[in-house]
């Protein structure tokens, strides 16, 4: 196995914390507001009300593996 592969977090059952809300970061198309929406909450930009959001890309690296 490669050593500069990706290797996945072991923590634990001692390392865990109480679960929070997923809450995901949104780009309105209309007027470019940062907005945050919850499961099960209405898409819609708090600013504008335009319906069409975009999800923010991650921060982390993301690796695929090609085969």
């Amino acid at each position: 196995m490669n050593k500069d592969a990706y290797h996945p977090s072991t923590v634990g059952a001692a390392g865990f914390s109480a679960p929070r809300p997923a809450t995901m970061i949104y780009l309105c198309a209309d007027c470019g507001a940062h907005n945050s929406i919850q499961a099960k909450e209405v898409i819609r930009c708090r600013e504008c009300g335009h319906r069409v959001m975009y999800k923010m890309r991650t921060k982390r690296m993301v690796q695929f593996e090609a085969r």
